[in-house]
């Protein structure tokens, strides 16, 4: 199948509200544990769009004009020195089209994007460490686990975790 990848635009914020549902399920998320739709456009459309936005998203879109995949990412600062990284929060591809070379095409968008930004020295990510499947996608590109950090998260009880 044939795909298109490109930056989110405001015309998207639904679909990628209907995407995050599939995404949450994927994780383990159960009916009771799913914002309400309305919720999810509201806050897709503030972190994509607002002022100021508070990330960024790669999509994938299908020949049908569905989206498809997600890669939902911020610069952060400071990464080396004074640089700044590309964080790849979350990297999605509907399961559907998985192991077709999409993940790797995304991941090699980010990484054009990350150089061509003045002052981007790398871009960074993790996953789960009882997700075989991503550990392995990730292992299959020539990326090595870098085990020098421990992640550490505390809600502010605003939202969910």
């Amino acid at each position: 199948m044939s795909v298109t990848i490109r930056p989110a635009e405001k015309r998207d914020v639904p679909a990628v509200a209907e995407l995050i549902e599939e995404i949450e399920r994927f994780y383990g998320a159960t009916d009771t544990g799913i914002q309400p739709l309305e919720e999810r456009r509201i806050q897709v459309e503030e972190a994509l769009f607002g002022p100021p936005p508070l990330a960024s998203a790669l999509l994938v879109e299908d020949e049908t004009g569905d989206i498809v995949g997600l890669a939902a990412y911020s610069f952060l600062w400071p990464a080396a020195g004074s640089s700044h990284s590309l964080f790849l929060k979350e990297l999605y591809i509907r399961s559907t089209l998985r192991r077709q070379g999409i993940g790797a095409r995304v991941m090699d968008e980010l990484r054009a994007i990350a150089a061509g930004r003045p002052g981007c020295s790398r871009v960074e990510w993790m996953t789960d460490s009882d997700n075989p499947g991503a550990r392995a996608f990730y292992k299959s590109l020539g990326f090595a686990e870098f085990d020098g950090k421990i992640v550490y998260r505390v809600g502010t009880g605003a939202a969910p975790e």
